[in-house]
Formats: structure tokens, C-alpha cells, sequence
């Protein structure tokens, strides 16, 4: 295609659009291509022609003239509490429930200044049924109840339209009898109904108000009215309530936490015109086993709550634990019989022990219990061999209960210079360690066996030399007077208890001296053997040797 081609083209379009008519065509008609919603108008300046979309819709007037929506263009196009609805080329408005049109129109176009204004539904008699009291609100209302009457099927306050709620007159049912009386006159069940009563057959008027009437709880309120019967009011029974009476009979009985200890439970007008009056006495219901305690450390105190002639038999378990003793443990059974009301029972507990005990009252079926620790006690005297010895290695002798249960931590053996002890303090702390033991002249701890390490039977020698216990067996002295103690200790934390016997005594003569001694003493004999021998041979010598001839 060539330039000129290409520039009539243009021209010609150009004209077209223009309503300008090409070269040797007539004239364009505007007006017949406007869209079927568009108008023909003519130019402001004169020109000629132009379709223009009609109100309502948008578009260039001749291709396309489509709705325009104009609730999507402005959201507050129909002002407050109203709905907005786009037609084809329009929209109108309506006012959201509760709320009504200012011109009463049900559809309005807000350009005359028509708005939404909040409907008083409360105006309208009966909104919330029988019984309801309206509350108008802002574009809504709701509903609650009146004295007397209750909401049915919700809660207030309520929509009667939307929760189906309404209110129902209160219903007090059949009145509430008072006893000694009988009822008269009712008007109703309902909210503000009244009852009357009367004095029951052989009851008598005395004071009160004989009205009863239906609150708006659904309550009777109930008559002050006071009849008593012709014997005078019910004979009063401490800790008791009545069960049921006429005129002339009244059976007691003893009100919860009580029990009838003895006598009768019926009160009888008698024609004297005075009540014989029940014998009933009501005491409080307690425990079987109550006030239960230890006192002695080792022994129970309880009251047994029962009547007087019944003989129960108790149940006495009793189980030991120790903190320091993991293996250990002690449980034993008790039993008694007894128709006593306060009772004890000892035990032999042992010492240092943690006791969970209880207490089954078997025919009343009921247990109580109570915990317990023993003391550390002090320990039985050892079980010792005593004796005196003139050696300085003396070998003493223990024999220690073969129990595996008594408290005995250790064994402690003391030396005591006998010149300088006047008396010896067996409670007196004494450390454990090698390092507190004092030489002699002094008294001082020269052994220590744990209890773990002796036997029923054990032999000690004392000045050995040995360690025991990490405490050197100190010689003794020779010359010297001592006495050898036995302590036994029990230990536990922080509590200490202890017990002391004489092992034995060791005289002072020395070794040395005492071989002297004897060495001397043989000697002496020796001589006395040789002088004796040489006297005799002399004599033999003399009579048979020398002189035989005389003695033929």
C-alpha cells in the first residue's frame, strides 16, 4: 500500500467520526448510531451532533450504554439504617426493620431530603404478650417480665419474634399446710392468691395471721398463725424435733448429729389437761473411738462411745519404721474386749521407732488412727565376765544379746588410774576420734567397737597395742592400778544415751619384779634342795661307810 493510498484512509475515518461526509459520499446521520439508551443532543459549541448515555447509565452514547450501579459508587447513597437496591438505569432505598421512611413511602430516592427514622414498637399494645413489659431501643425493642410473672422458654430480657420467649403468670400450686391447722378458702394458685386456715379439731387459736398468699417467687408466704392444743404448746425435748402429732399425741425423736441415749419418744395429752411428756434423751452423735492420744510414750487413751451395756471388741494394729534402719520393721496385732467407756492399753513399743497405729472398733465398724515416735532409751547394762588381774594383758569377755532390735550403736572400753579416779562420769561426752583420748596418769578411752562388729561373744585384750575403732589399745604401765569400764552407747542424730559397768581390775605389780620375785624364790629352794642333799649324804657317809663295824 502506498502513502497516498494510506493517507485517504485516514482522511476518510477521520471524516466519518467527524459526521464529516468523504470526498463525493453524503452527509452522516449522528443521531440514527446512538445507542437504543443514549439521546441525541446537540453540542455546546454548536458543531453538530453527539449521543449522550441516559441517566443511569454510562458509556460513549453509541457503541455501549450500560446500568450503572450506583449503590456500588456510594456506600451512604441512601443515608443511615437503609438499604440500597440498583435497578436497570436506577435504584431505590428502604429503610432496615425497626425503622420506617420519613414520608411514609415504603420506597424512596433520598434527593427530597426522605430519611429513615426509628418505629416505637412499644406503641403497639401487647408487643410482648400478657404479662410483658416493652422496652423500645434503637431500630429494635425487647421484652421482660412483670412482677408475677416469669420468662417461659428464655431469658430476659427477650424478643418475643426472634427467641420465642414470653411470659407466663407465676404458679405458687396448692397452698402450704401449717401444722395444727386446716385450709379454708383459697382464691387462686396464681401470683397475689390468697389462702385461708383455721385452727385444726382440738387446737386452739392463740396469735399470728391465718393468711397465706403467692408471692412472685412461686412461694406461699407462709401464715404466722399459732394453734395450740388444748394441753398447751408440745412439750420441748432437748436435741429433738417433732415426727408427727394430733390433738392429743406427740412423737419425738433426736435431730441429725443426736441419738436417744434411753427413754421414750411419745408425749401424751392426758386428760388432766397436762402433757405427760416423753422420757426421750438425745446426746451427741460421736466417733465410736474419739479423744484418742499416747501418753508414756508407749501406751493409748480413748472414749469409747456406746451404750453402756454393749461390750465391743477392738482391733489394735500397730506397724514400726526406722529413718536410720531401712530393713527394719515392726507390725504386731492387739485385741481387746470391753464394755468400759474410757479405756487404755500399753504397748511395748520399740525404741527409736517411727508407729503408724489404728484402732478398728469391730462392731461399730470404724477405725482411728494415731502416729507415734519412741525415744532413744538408755541402753541395758552389757552382760559382762568381771574379774581381777595381776597381768598387764588382761582378756575380757562380753556376751551381748543377740536381739538384732536394740538401740546399741557401740561399745566404748575406758582405762581409770585407780589413784586418781574418785568417780567416773558414764553420761560425760567422749569424742569418737583416736585424737580426744588423754595418756596416762589420766583416765582414757583405749578401744571402740561398732556394733555391727561384735557378736554375742567377744574376748578383749586390753594394752595389745592394736587399733579399734581407729583408737590405738594403749600398753598399760606397770606398777599402776586400773579399772577397765564398759560403755554401751546408743546414738541417734543428735541424741545420745548411754550405760557403764565394771569390766574388770588390774593390779600394779610389775612384770619385771614379779619374774624377780619367782626367779628369787626358786633359788631359795635350790639352795634349801642342795643343803638338805649334802646333809644327807654326810649322814649316809658317817653311819655305813665309816662306822659299820658298831652298827654289826
Amino acid at each position: 500500500m502506498d502513502e497516498r493510498t494510506i493517507a485517504m484512509l485516514v482522511v476518510y475515518l477521520l471524516c466519518m467520526f467527524a459526521g464529516v461526509p468523504a470526498k463525493g459520499k453524503p452527509l452522516l446521520d449522528v443521531c440514527a448510531t446512538c445507542h437504543a439508551n443514549a439521546t441525541c443532543d446537540d453540542k455546546s459549541d454548536g458543531s453538530g451532533k453527539v449521543c449522550n448515555c441516559k441517566y443511569g447509565f454510562v458509556g460513549n452514547g453509541r457503541n455501549f450504554c450500560q446500568d450503572k450501579d450506583e449503590c456500588l459508587i456510594s456506600a451512604k447513597l441512601c443515608g443511615q439504617h437503609t438499604t440500597c437496591h440498583n435497578t436497570y438505569g436506577s435504584y431505590y432505598c428502604t429503610c432496615l426493620t425497626g425503622y420506617s421512611p420519613s414520608n411514609n413511602m415504603t420506597v424512596f430516592i433520598p434527593n427530597d431530603g426522605t430519611h429513615c427514622q426509628d418505629i416505637d414498637e412499644c406503641r403497639i399494645t401487647g408487643q410482648c404478650g400478657d404479662g410483658g413489659q416493652c422496652r423500645n431501643l434503637e431500630g429494635s425493642f425487647d421484652c421482660s417480665c412483670m412482677v408475677g410473672y416469669k420468662v417461659h422458654n428464655g431469658t430476659e430480657p427477650f424478643h418475643p419474634m426472634k427467641d420465642k420467649a414470653s411470659c407466663k403468670v407465676v404458679n405458687c400450686g396448692p397452698p402450704v399446710s401449717v401444722k395444727d391447722t386446716v385450709l379454708l378458702s383459697v382464691t387462686g394458685t396464681t401470683y397475689s392468691s390468697v389462702a385461708m386456715f383455721g385452727c385444726d379439731e382440738g387446737f386452739v387459736w392463740r396469735t399470728g395471721d391465718n393468711s397465706s398468699v403467692c408471692g412472685a417467687d412461686g412461694l406461699w408466704r407462709r401464715p404466722t398463725l399459732v394453734c395450740e392444743a388444748k394441753c398447751g404448746p408440745v412439750p420441748f425435748i432437748a436435741n429433738s424435733e417433732v415426727v408427727w402429732q394430733n390433738r392429743s399425741v406427740v412423737v419425738h425423736r433426736c435431730v441429725v448429729g443426736y441419738h436417744s441415749w434411753r427413754g421414750n419418744n411419745v408425749s401424751v395429752c392426758g386428760s388432766s389437761g397436762a402433757w405427760q411428756k416423753a422420757t426421750l434423751t438425745c446426746i451427741e452423735t460421736k466417733p465410736p473411738i474419739n479423744h484418742l492420744f499416747m501418753f508414756n510414750e508407749n501406751c493409748l487413751h480413748w472414749k469409747a462411745e456406746k451404750y453402756e451395756e454393749d461390750t465391743e471388741v477392738y482391733k489394735v494394729t500397730y506397724t514400726g519404721s526406722r529413718d536410720y534402719q531401712k530393713s527394719f520393721h515392726d507390725k504386731r496385732k492387739h485385741f481387746l474386749s470391753s464394755k468400759a467407756d474410757q479405756l487404755e492399753l500399753c504397748l511395748n513399743l520399740l525404741p527409736v521407732t517411727n508407729y503408724s497405729i489404728s484402732i478398728t472398733a469391730t462392731l461399730a465398724r470404724f477405725t482411728a488412727s494415731i502416729t507415734t515416735n519412741t525415744s532413744l532409751p538408755v541402753p541395758l547394762a552389757p552382760v559382762i565376765y568381771y574379774r581381777e588381774y595381776e597381768t598387764p594383758l588382761p582378756t575380757l569377755r562380753l556376751r551381748r544379746s543377740p536381739s538384732t532390735l536394740d538401740p546399741i550403736s557401740l561399745y566404748q572400753v575406758f582405762v581409770l588410774p585407780v589413784e586418781e579416779i574418785m568417780m567416773f562420769d558414764c553420761s560425760s561426752p567422749v569424742s569418737l576420734d583416736s585424737s580426744s583420748k588423754m595418756k596416762s596418769p589420766a583416765k582414757y578411752i583405749t578401744a571402740q567397737f561398732d556394733v555391727q562388729h561384735v557378736g554375742t561373744d567377744m574376748n578383749f585384750t586390753v594394752g595389745d597395742g592394736f587399733l579399734y575403732g581407729g583408737i590405738y589399745n594403749t600398753p598399760l604401765q606397770g606398777g599402776n592400778n586400773y579399772y577397765i569400764i564398759l560403755r554401751t552407747v546408743s546414738q541417734w542424730r543428735t541424741a545420745l544415751e548411754s550405760n557403764c559397768v565394771l569390766w574388770a581390775k588390774v593390779r600394779g605389780t610389775s612384770y619385771v619384779l614379779k619374774v624377780s620375785s619367782l626367779a628369787a624364790t626358786a633359788l631359795v629352794g635350790l639352795l634349801a634342795v642342795v643343803l638338805l642333799g649334802m646333809y644327807s649324804f654326810t649322814w649316809y657317809y658317817t653311819y655305813f661307810i665309816i662306822c659299820p663295824v658298831n652298827v654289826m
